[in-house]
């Protein structure tokens, strides 16, 4: 369990560095004006470091009495990682 998640939370901190760079680059959504699904975007990007932190400690706080609810928290923040991962080889096949 601990090897687990600490692989997983490893892999959540070196997806921050792209992170980052996806996150200035979505700021530029707001040139086409400020509407609702440009701040949803915007808010869904900015959110996963925020998710990856508080999944990490509450599946460290969870881990050991329910192993299964810990697991499966700390996958939470994969959704941002196999998202943006279906989008970019969806971009790629296009090209």
């Amino acid at each position: 369990m601990k090897v687990f998640l600490t692989i997983s939370q490893l892999i959540y901190a070196l997806c921050l560095v792209p992170w980052l760079f996806v996150w200035g680059m979505s700021v530029m959504v707001f040139d086409a004006g400020i509407h609702f699904w440009n701040s949803y975007y915007f808010t869904i990007i900015s959110l996963f470091p925020v998710a990856a932190l508080g999944c990490s400690i509450l599946a460290w706080i969870l881990r050991v009495r329910r192993k299964r609810a810990a697991v499966l928290i700390n996958l939470i923040p994969m959704l941002w990682i196999v998202g943006f991962g279906v989008i970019l080889l969806a971009f790629l096949q296009l090209r």
